[in-house]
């Protein structure tokens, strides 16, 4: 006869709200200032930066865009590197986002350093955009 009070083994006792959302720490904050400075200096130099190098200062900038910008209505991708949601407004949950901003890496760290404005970006085609709320020049340069 099934139990019709619950489980019949005990729970562990787990406070409700007291686990916190899983997040990886990628690399410490210390790395990926390097890896901006690293990643800034080869361009510069007129150099690819290497690939690890450019893919954790790509992901250190989203990580500040998320944090300066919270929220989920505009999605920000930098293939292949990463994509954060930011910018507060009505959630996106499933699909295509209605707001999304795309863009290589290097065209990703001159605007997010302020070395490329955003609108001289969008006008020269190296950044794409589409939504109401894809315009993030009030949160650029980071």
């Amino acid at each position: 006869m099934p139990c019709l009070t619950g489980s019949a083994r005990p729970r562990a006792s787990v406070r409700r709200g007291a686990l916190k959302p899983y997040r990886p720490v990628v690399s410490s904050p210390h790395i990926k200032s390097a890896a901006v400075a690293a990643a800034l200096s080869a361009l510069d130099e007129g150099r690819t930066p290497d690939r690890p190098v450019l893919r954790e200062a790509v992901r250190a900038l989203l990580t500040v865009l998320a944090e300066r910008a919270p929220g989920r209505s505009v999605e920000v991708r930098v293939p292949p590197y990463g994509a954060v949601q930011c910018v507060s407004g009505p959630r996106h949950t499933r699909g295509t986002p209605a707001n999304v901003v795309e863009m290589e890496p290097g065209t990703w760290l001159e605007v997010a350093t302020g070395r490329l404005e955003w609108a001289e970006a969008i006008t020269h085609g190296r950044v794409r955009v589409s939504g109401i709320r894809a315009d993030l020049s009030a949160y650029l340069p980071l």
